[in-house]
């Protein structure tokens, strides 16, 4: 009989099973893909922003999710970065609060981590991919066939269903509803959002739109975002995003140190004869924002097309698009030790859970904690 059981690679997973391993438990960690951590070293490709440096109040307020209080609080940010430095990974902290490996990748971090996870004797099986429930015991398909584990502790670290091909495809959904577990549908988090551009939009796509401020659902965010094929993303989107997906309305302000005051003296002075867009350009706009301030603007003034500009959004890209995903295993069907209430001696961890978090450090942050605090209470098990 397999002692503790994890399934599951990702970040949330491997702490899991480095806990475990930590309180003497002899630990198999089955991962449906090839390696572990695909996602992880996705999310490190463009520099790996693995906490945020803020007050613990602030930093759990970002979640929406107060159960998650104690967890974050047992390991957050500082924490991150003693985790960090243990494994041999010093880190920074940048001017906006991100903290990151001075490596920027996230590889160098992960084959530390997998060498003391060996060391710590975490045995990881790739290509087992879970395929359900049989008569108690775990189902797997394996290279070398079926196989069924009957585990005394099992963690469950299957992610969201955001980046399929990564992992996290929310098959396990329809397993776990089936014993009674409460799972909220999932919904596009830290997302892009469509736009249906005109064919003068063309020659801007790819260019960022940068130096702006964002105002969606009473939040404001200063920051960039991107003009795509499909419409818009980056992370000044994907900081408002969850409210643009409930519905609210995106307006952006292209000057947002320019006061009106100050905006309204710099059109007085204008010359009447020029048209609309070299007066978008003596502002000084960019001309992706100058493209923007025409595409949805033109029927406005333009003073408003500048600091209130509305952007017409088609809605969020598709959930496999997203960063990450709303919904998931909902608080009520958690004890607080994050054991499942249906199924005795099974806990549950990572983005499977019903929380939301912007980029910034929380998402990683927030894997990590869940993965750590599962772990632990799953080695008090029997």
């Amino acid at each position: 009989m397999v002692d503790a059981l994890v399934i599951g690679g990702g970040p949330a997973g491997l702490m899991a099973a480095e806990a475990l391993a930590l309180a003497g438990r002899r630990v198999v960690l089955c991962e449906a893909k090839p390696s572990v951590g695909r996602k992880f070293l996705m999310a490190g490709k463009s520099g790996l922003n693995i906490t945020k440096n803020e007050p613990a109040i602030a930093f759990s307020g970002a979640f929406h999710a107060p159960w998650m209080d104690p967890i974050l609080r047992a390991f957050g940010p500082d924490h991150v970065r003693n985790w960090c430095r243990a494994l041999g990974q010093e880190v920074f902290t940048g001017s906006s609060g991100r903290v990151f490996p001075v490596a920027m990748k996230a590889s160098p971090l992960l084959r530390a981590w997998l060498l003391r996870l060996g060391q710590l004797g975490v045995e990881i099986r790739p290509r087992w991919r879970w395929t359900g429930l049989v008569g108690g015991a775990f189902g797997f398909d394996t290279p070398s066939g079926p196989q069924i584990l009957s585990p005394r502790v099992t963690v469950l670290a299957l992610g969201g269903a955001s980046w399929s091909r990564l992992g996290s495809d929310g098959a396990w959904v329809p397993w776990l509803r089936e014993l009674g577990v409460g799972v909220a549908p999932f919904r596009p988090a830290n997302v892009g959002f469509a736009v249906d551009w005109s064919p003068h939009m063309a020659r801007h796509l790819g260019q960022p739109v940068k130096g702006v401020a964002l105002h969606a659902g009473g939040r404001t965010d200063r920051g960039e975002f991107v003009i795509t094929a499909k419409g818009i993303e980056g992370g000044g989107i994907y900081a408002v995003s969850a409210a643009l997906r409930d519905g609210a309305a995106l307006t952006v302000d292209l000057l947002p140190d320019v006061p009106s005051g100050r905006l309204a003296q710099r059109l007085a002075a204008l010359r009447p004869a020029d048209s609309r867009s070299n007066h978008l350009r003596k502002l000084g706009l960019s001309p992706v924002a100058v493209a923007l301030a025409q595409e949805f603007g033109r029927d406005r003034l333009l003073a408003d097309a500048v600091k209130s500009l509305t952007i017409r959004l088609q809605g969020p890209l598709a959930l496999d698009e997203a960063i990450s995903v709303a919904g998931g295993i909902t608080a009520d069907s958690l004890r607080p030790t994050l054991e499942l209430k249906a199924m005795p001696g099974v806990f549950a961890c990572g983005e499977m859970l019903d929380w939301e978090a912007p980029t910034g450090g929380y998402l990683l942050t927030g894997c990590l904690a869940t993965g750590l605090w599962a772990g632990r209470a799953a080695a008090q098990g029997q």
